[in-house]
């Protein structure tokens, strides 16, 4: 299982050919806090495994990102599921059937734009309220000014932080929902990024987190609007997290096909 998870880990970066896949570091256990992000899950040698994580916006809609999905296209993977379950566990862990869709004009280049997928589920999802998409503009309507005021809570089944002493650093387990918290960094069209720098006491995304969530607040502000999915960041997973935003028109366009929209 673990070489199979640093083989399709390694492969997604070579794919891609930029920076990482991003994994929750300097962060805490979810417990429970997020039961609608899932991993996407697909099958490598006859045994199920998850790429990357997702949010559920509709009863039967889990929204990744397009890198992902756009990976299992160029191996000719078609089948996927979905499992909400805390810790992955690929004997005992509840998946959901679905097809996934990759946003038209997904790009492989260091601009990597339209960088979401969905997976539309066969049978609607019982017993987990969806998380909330934002109206067309919302980041823009808050500006760099309002923003600044907000944390944002990213969480995904990726690795921890990195542990340093006693050999090279190695990046810590993965596979367990966690979530982080942190600040404003900067904003442009298609881009939220956002400081994941522990100096400053802020968490963030690394490797294995694609796809997952940003909510918008933090702890007692903290609400059910995804500003974005992660889609990039450092290789340390020390500075920056990078966010795909689905608030503007191309995201709502495509978004659009298969979820009511605010």
């Amino acid at each position: 299982m673990k070489s199979r998870r640093a083989l399709v880990v390694a492969l997604i970066v070579l794919m891609l050919a930029v920076l990482p896949v991003s994994a929750i570091t300097y962060g805490e256990p979810d417990g429970g806090r997020h039961p609608f992000v899932g991993t996407l899950v697909a099958e490598f040698d006859g045994q199920k495994d998850w790429i990357c994580s997702g949010t559920l916006i509709s009863p039967t809609v889990f929204l990744t990102a397009g890198h992902c999905t756009a990976y299992l296209e160029s191996l000719e993977i078609s089948k996927v599921w979905v499992s909400f379950d805390e810790v992955f566990n690929a004997s005992t862990n509840t998946f959901l059937e679905g097809r996934y869709f990759t946003q038209p004009g997904y790009g492989h280049d260091f601009a990597r734009l339209n960088d979401l997928a969905v997976v539309v589920l066969n049978q609607p999802v019982a017993k987990i309220t969806p998380a909330r998409l934002p109206p067309l503009g919302y980041l823009d309507q808050l500006g760099p000014q309002g923003l600044r005021t907000l944390q944002f809570t990213a969480v995904g089944y990726g690795n921890q932080e990195r542990v340093l002493g006693g050999g090279p650093p190695v990046f810590g387990p993965y596979g367990t929902r966690r979530m982080a918290v942190g600040s404003f960094f900067a904003l442009n069209k298609n881009w939220l990024r956002l400081s994941m720098n522990p100096a400053l006491g802020d968490g963030g995304a690394c490797y294995g987190d694609s796809g997952g969530p940003n909510f918008l607040g933090a702890g007692d502000s903290e609400t059910n609007m995804i500003a974005g999915v992660t889609s990039t960041g450092d290789m340390p997973c020390r500075a920056t997290n990078v966010i795909y935003r689905v608030d503007t028109l191309a995201a709502r366009a495509f978004l659009g096909k298969y979820v009511a929209l605010p």
